[in-house]
Order: C-alpha cells, then sequence, then structure tokens
C-alpha cells in the first residue's frame, strides 16, 4: 500500500497531540492546581452542561467505533445501525432511574453504592470486576489508531501505540478530570470531521447519494427483513456515572445525558454510513479478499490511502479524528479507574493521609495509562477490534448491569444472592463468547470481478455448532443482564440474609439508596408508621 503521508498530514497530526498536551498542562498549573481530589476527580462540581454532554459521547465513541462500525456495515449490511434505538431507549431510563440515585449520593466510586445496599463483599468483587473489564477495553482501544498509522503512513505499530499511549496518560494524569473533559471538546470535533470526510468524499466519488443508495441496496446492503433489535446494555457506569457528577444539579447532570444521546447517534449513524459508502466504492474488488488489507479494520484507513490522496491534508485529519476517538476513552478510563483504586482499594485497608491522596490518585492514572500500553500489544490476538471490544462489555457489562438494578429497584436482594448471581452470570457469558469451536460470522457477498484474475473467495463454513456458541456476542449482555436479575432473586428469596440497615437496627432501607419510584414508595411507608406511632403517644399521653 503507498504511504501518502505528507507535510500536511503530520502537521495536523502533531497539532491534535501538541494541542491535548497543552490543555492537559494548563489544567496543572491554573486555578486549583489539582491539589484536592476533588478538582482532580470531579473537577470541583461545577461543569457547564455543554463539555460534559459532549465529553460522554467521545468516551462511549472510540477508535473501534469508527473503525469497527464501518467494517461491520461493510460486510453485514446495515441491521448494525439499530444499536441506536437502544441509545432512545436506554437514555430516559439512566436518566429517571439510575442517575438520581448516584447524584444524590454523590459518591466519587460508583461501587460505593453496592456496599451501602448490600455490604462490603459485593463492592469489592464487581469493582475488581469493573477493572478488569476497563483494563481489557483499553488495551484493544489502544492499538486499534495502530492500526490506521500502519496503514496510512507505515508507522511501526510499536511506535504509535507509544505515541498515543503515553500522551494520553501524561495529559490525563496532570490535568485531571478538567483536562479529560475539555480534551474531549477538541476531540469529538476531529473525530465527527474524519467520518464526515469519508461519507462526503466518498458520496462524491460515486456519484451522488442517489447513486449510493441504489448500490448498497442492490448489493444486499440495505436489507432489513432479518433485522432484529439489537439491545446493548453495557452501560459504562463509572466512567459516565463519574462525569454526569462535574455537574452542581441533578437537573444539569440529566442534560448531559440527554443531550449527549443525539450527538452519539449522529455519529454512529454517520459511521455506519461510512461502510456503506465504501462498499460501494469496492463492490466490485473487495480489499480484504483480494488481499490488499490483512483485517477488515483495515477497510477505512484504506480507503483514506487509496481515495484521499490527492487532497493534502485530508489523511491527516483522518488519523487525527482516530487518535482522538482513542485518546478521549482512555483519558476517561485513567481517571475512573485511578477513582476506583483509592476510593474501593486502598482508602479501604488503611488510613492515609489527606494531603498525599490527590498523589496517589495520579499515580494510579499513570499506572493505569502504562497497564493499557503493555495490553495494547496483546489486542491484535482478539480478532475484529469492534466484536473484541463488544464481547468484553457484553461478558462483563450486562451482569454488572444486573446488580445494580437488583440494589435499585427491589428491596429484597441481598448480598449473598447478588454475588452468586454475578459470579455465575459472568461464567455464562464468558463462555459463550469464549468457548468454541464456533462459527465464524456469515458475512453478505462480496466481489472480485474486476481484480486479479487467480483471487478466489473463501467459501462459507456450514458445519454444526453447540447453540451458546452460534448466538451474535451483541445478545450476550442482555443474557448475562436477565441472568443476575432472575438467579438473585430466586437465591435471595430462598435463602434470606441480614440486609445492612437490618444489622444496624433500623426497619426500613434508606428511600436514597432506591430508584425514584420505590423510594417514593418507602417515604411514605416510614411517614405513615411514624405518624401510627405519635398517634399512638398522642393516645397514651
Amino acid at each position: 500500500m503507498e504511504m501518502i503521508f505528507g507535510a500536511w498530514d503530520w502537521a495536523i497530526m502533531v497539532a491534535t497531540m501538541v494541542a491535548s498536551v497543552a490543555i492537559g498542562l494548563y489544567f496543572r498549573f491554573s486555578g486549583g492546581r489539582q491539589k484536592t481530589n476533588e478538582e482532580y476527580l470531579l473537577a470541583d462540581r461545577n461543569m457547564s452542561v455543554f463539555p460534559v454532554a459532549v465529553s460522554l459521547m467521545a468516551s462511549f465513541m472510540s477508535a473501534i467505533t469508527l473503525l469497527g462500525v464501518s467494517a461491520e456495515n461493510y460486510y453485514y449490511g446495515m441491521q448494525f445501525v439499530a444499536i441506536n434505538l437502544s441509545y432512545g431507549i436506554a437514555t430516559p431510563i439512566a436518566t429517571r432511574l439510575y442517575l438520581p440515585v448516584f447524584f444524590g449520593l454523590q459518591k466519587t466510586s460508583t461501587y460505593e453504592y453496592l456496599e451501602l445496599r448490600f455490604g462490603p463483599r459485593i463492592r469489592l468483587l464487581a469493582s475488581l470486576t469493573y477493572t478488569l473489564q476497563m483494563v481489557l477495553y483499553n488495551g484493544i482501544v489502544l492499538y486499534a489508531p495502530a492500526i490506521v498509522l500502519e496503514s496510512v503512513t507505515g508507522l511501526d505499530r510499536l511506535v504509535s501505540i507509544l505515541v498515543v499511549g503515553l500522551a494520553c496518560t501524561f495529559y490525563s494524569t496532570l490535568g485531571g478530570m478538567k483536562a479529560v473533559l475539555f480534551t474531549d471538546l477538541l476531540q469529538s470535533f476531529l473525530m465527527f470531521a474524519a467520518v464526515f470526510s469519508v461519507v462526503i468524499f466518498g458520496v462524491i466519488q460515486i456519484g451522488g447519494f442517489g447513486k449510493f443508495i441504489e448500490a448498497a441496496r442492490e448489493g444486499g446492503r440495505l436489507d432489513f427483513s432479518k433485522c432484529s433489535v439489537y439491545i446493548i446494555l453495557t452501560i459504562r457506569l463509572t466512567p459516565q456515572v463519574q462525569r454526569l457528577l462535574t455537574v452542581s444539579t441533578l437537573s444539569r447532570s440529566q442534560w448531559c445525558l440527554w443531550w449527549s444521546w443525539p450527538v452519539l447517534s449522529v455519529l454512529s449513524v454517520t459511521t455506519c454510513l461510512s461502510g456503506l459508502v465504501i462498499y460501494v466504492v469496492y463492490k466490485d474488488c473487495d480489499p480484504y479478499a483480494a488481499g490488499k488489507i490483512t483485517a477488515i479494520d483495515q477497510l477505512m484507513p484504506y480507503y483514506v490511502v487509496d481515495a484521499m490522496q490527492a487532497f493534502p491534508g485530508l489523511a491527516g485529519l483522518f488519523v487525527a479524528g482516530i487518535f482522538s476517538a482513542s485518546l478521549s476513552t482512555i483519558s476517561a478510563a485513567c481517571n475512573a479507574l485511578a477513582a476506583v483504586t483509592l476510593t474501593d482499594y486502598v482508602s479501604r485497608w488503611r488510613s492515609i493521609r489527606p494531603s498525599i491522596i490527590p498523589w496517589l490518585t495520579k499515580l494510579a492514572a499513570c499506572a493505569y495509562g502504562l497497564v493499557f500500553l503493555a495490553l495494547a500489544f496483546l489486542a491484535q490476538y482478539l480478532g475484529g477490534v469492534l466484536q473484541a471490544s463488544l464481547t468484553i462489555f457484553g461478558a462483563v457489562g450486562g451482569p454488572l448491569l444486573g446488580v445494580f438494578t437488583l440494589g435499585m429497584f427491589t428491596t429484597y436482594a441481598n448480598e449473598r444472592g447478588v454475588s452468586i448471581s454475578l459470579l455465575t452470570g459472568m461464567a455464562l457469558t464468558l463462555w459463550m463468547n469464549f468457548g468454541g469451536p464456533r462459527p465464524a460470522p456469515v458475512k453478505l457477498p462480496v466481489s472480485v470481478e474486476s481484480c486479479a484474475a487467480n483471487i478466489t473467495l473463501p467459501v462459507a463454513d456450514h458445519g454444526e455448532y453447540f447453540y451458546l456458541y452460534r448466538v451474535s456476542y451483541l445478545w450476550t449482555s442482555p443474557i448475562g443482564f436477565l441472568w443476575v436479575l432472575i438467579i438473585g432473586s430466586v437465591l435471595s428469596l430462598a435463602w434470606r440474609q441480614q440486609q445492612p440497615w437490618e444489622r444496624d437496627g433500623k426497619t426500613h432501607p434508606d428511600p436514597a439508596l432506591f430508584t425514584p419510584p420505590l423510594a417514593r414508595i418507602l417515604k411514605k411507608r416510614i411517614e405513615k408508621e411514624k405518624s401510627v406511632m405519635q398517634m399512638g403517644t398522642h393516645y397514651v399521653y
């Protein structure tokens, strides 16, 4: 593949990195200078809605999205766009039913809630599970842009992983949450610019939007007849909740979620369209089948190299957008995992002088950045980046969400039942995702008619496989979620255990620990009991 990175491209790429680092340095030496954990992890809880809303989107849409979703739509059709329905379902649910609980408690770590509701063991189990999930996921996130830079510039993957990882670790460690939020604004602009440039340039190359739609339909990429609604219950609890606590009121926090939804959907749909555009361009000579790329995740970078070389700066803009997508996700993870480490691990086991807590938090953020670097070199063995990332989040995210749901929506769930359901639920989802032998996903037809004559397309595998290994990785998360709800409920009801409030001598749980509809019912019960007691006292008098 001919490399096309010129002076303008390198200038855009370097400027992105320099700007991100400069933002980190600015917030390190301005304001409170990150001297307290309140400022470092929660930006003093005085951020405005816009940067937080954009940052929520940026942390959710990583380089995995930009590379993986385009390839997904190229080879499997536009059905993946249905995932945006789940965003529309999840946003009002999270805004009205989950967020008020977290915001009302004002805890740095999401998992502090689990100790208040159930006990210390489930808190430790869940936070360790989350830490493992995020470490593995962000190793893949860091690996993704290395594919791009190698394809477009010829730069070794080792070098590109080090550049992205070290730059991100540096500015997020120094500048804290404020640096993360404001670099996300810059990086979000570049993400949009990268994807829109591919779609607009491709449609022009094809000859217009009408020809593009017609060719995509003829190739079977717009067939929704077999489409099932993908419900992805992989709410990234700790990074998202932590950012939502950087504003001053619950209503502002809810508006952050509401505004992040359309921004997220626009970028997601545009990324899906980019895959279809690239398909139409290469409908007669598939680059992967022709051996021009070695992995389907290189599809979009290949298009940039192949089609945009006559326009200086476009390749640089594209690579900057991919790198920005990874930077925003990794910086959020460094900050969130540092909060979990100090709050859920270190502070629980030993007393620490308040003056050194901010320094320990920064060291933890730096350490996690370096761990991501190490794991990025292993990500190449996990298959396509999109499936690998959603596999990890599905296997862990669904069961974890089930634990929080049982805690907030029921009063009967106890620590013993929830802990067993979480462990067995993750065992099930991990078995489904990593067990084998498993069939390869069936791609839609591609053509090599205009390629070299000696190219042959692979034959689809129609062998018999164990049923659970044939379930799409997109369904792993809801299966794990339902498993925890059902098994956790049955075990809690059948195997009674004293609840935290009962150990404290109280007859009713704290309404602040439950979702607003249930909290209102509990408050009425408490008020009714108080009223009865007051009437009885008055009668005796």
